[in-house]
């Protein structure tokens, strides 16, 4: 048994068969995160009998513990990795046994179930969640009678409703539905032993509602969203027929006589299909702007897709799979200009009429020195191309730069004092549009 307090501390406890005066005996106590904790769940290593206890927090920590090797006041860590950039996780869950991969499924405040391999930890896959006001606060994988081949089902809240998801995740929106559970908010969540009821707790109302599970409604809704892509080309903007979808057409194709050479006279090669290396060109042509951690989490999702099964690692992406990527992994409701803002008051030490700026050369040395950090090289060039002083494409296009004046042309273009509203405007490009709720 295990508990998680406000000090953000996990205690053990060990049961004792066959010892009736003690029941359960302290094994230990650790402060394993900084921030409140979010989820913590025991489950059972691949292959053998041999128990796992894992915690998640705020902090984007998940944290293994020793079981094994712990003793008496002694709780010991197996490890520790951080599972998230910039998203907060609000729960975790073990995935059901429908893959030969063991996962563990997360959901964060950006509206993303993320797949972890167990032992590695690996993100193995990033899925659209609900999007149903508020992100998740408590998922259960819903109990069956034959675990191995028999249609699952997940149940969840969010602040103040219920819902259930057809299994396996993919991103589908047809899969889930939601209704409100408790207006003034739910607090916990519970499942019955044969997976047919759900309970849930309110908070101010002090009310415990019990839930039938009907999942053939869920089914017969599912069904009418439609099969295959068809869900998905829902999510694009104009649908299957939208200016979105010709846009990414183009984007692909081209990215096809990027991988064979722009300027290259040999016949060209017509495919299907791209390397797993433009993948995140094509993203940032769409307006998705990963980070490298990101990127690095898109290719692994397609190239170790079918690793289990066939033993080899997949390098192309073909155009369906590519759109299901794109749906998964761009932002839920785009990139608010409200975000925008909020990064230069945490980054700006000034005000210019009436906004936080950044002054130029403190600006200059975040990129280098915080996060990600680029080089200096790196920084002359996309600055440069940014304020259009380069060739569209860049060195990834063309293979060269010449970094000759960059320093000269960032001083005479570059302001000294950097606001939101012109970064977004006059270096990315997007144009002034105040009344706007997105910039992208």
């Amino acid at each position: 048994m295990a508990t998680a307090d406000a000090n953000f501390c996990v205690t053990v406890y060990k049961a004792q068969p066959g010892n009736p005066d003690e029941a359960w005996v302290y094994l230990g106590k650790h402060r394993s995160h900084y921030k409140p904790i979010r989820g913590l769940t025991f489950g059972v290593a691949l292959d053998s009998d041999v128990p796992r206890l894992l915690s998640m927090g705020e902090d984007r920590s998940l944290v293994e513990y020793d079981l094994l090797k712990s003793s008496v006041d002694n709780l010991k860590l197996l490890s520790l990795d951080r599972i998230e950039q910039s998203a907060i996780p609000q729960c975790i869950e073990w995935y059901p046994p429908i893959t030969k991969e063991q996962f563990l499924v997360t959901a964060n405040d950006q509206f993303k179930f993320k797949l972890y391999n167990s032992t590695t930890k690996m993100c193995r896959k990033t899925l659209l969640s609900p999007t149903y006001g508020s992100s998740l606060q408590k998922m259960i994988v819903l109990p069956s009678d034959d675990p191995l081949s028999s249609r699952r089902y997940m149940t969840f809240i969010t602040k103040d409703k219920i819902g259930l998801s057809i299994m396996p995740l993919d991103g589908n929106p047809h899969n889930t539905m939601a209704l409100i559970s408790h207006p003034g908010g739910v607090v916990n969540l519970a499942s019955s032993n044969d997976g047919r009821h759900v309970f849930t707790a309110g908070g101010t109302d002090a009310v415990v509602h019990m839930w039938n599970v009907n999942v053939q409604a869920l089914e017969a809704v599912a069904r009418l969203g439609g099969d295959d892509l068809i869900p998905f080309y829902g999510l694009l903007e104009g649908g299957r027929d939208g200016v979105l979808f010709r846009e990414l057409e183009n984007y692909f194709y081209y990215a096809q006589l990027r991988s064979q050479g722009i300027d290259t006279m040999d016949t060209r090669v017509v495919s299907t299909e791209i390397p797993l290396s433009e993948v995140p060109f094509v993203m940032r042509a769409m307006g998705l702007y990963p980070s490298e951690q990101e990127v690095e989490d898109m290719v692994n999702e397609v190239k170790f897709s079918k690793y289990v099964e066939t033993g080899k690692y997949v390098d192309c992406i073909d155009l369906g799979t590519f759109i299901k990527l794109y749906v998964n992994h761009r932002p839920a409701f785009g990139l608010s200009v409200d975000q925008l803002h909020h990064a230069f008051e945490v980054l700006g030490l000034e005000e210019v009429d009436g906004q936080a700026a950044i002054e130029r050369g403190h600006l200059l040395d975040i990129l280098q020195t915080r996060g990600e950090h680029m080089t200096e090289a790196e920084v002359a060039e996309y600055i440069t191309t940014l304020l259009g002083f380069n060739a569209e494409g860049g060195s990834s296009e063309i293979g060269t730069f010449d970094s000759t004046n960059s320093v000269d042309l960032i001083d005479e273009n570059l302001p000294e004092e950097i606001t939101a509203d012109m970064f977004a405007a006059e270096i990315l490009g997007f144009g002034r549009e105040p009344d706007a709720e997105a910039v992208v």
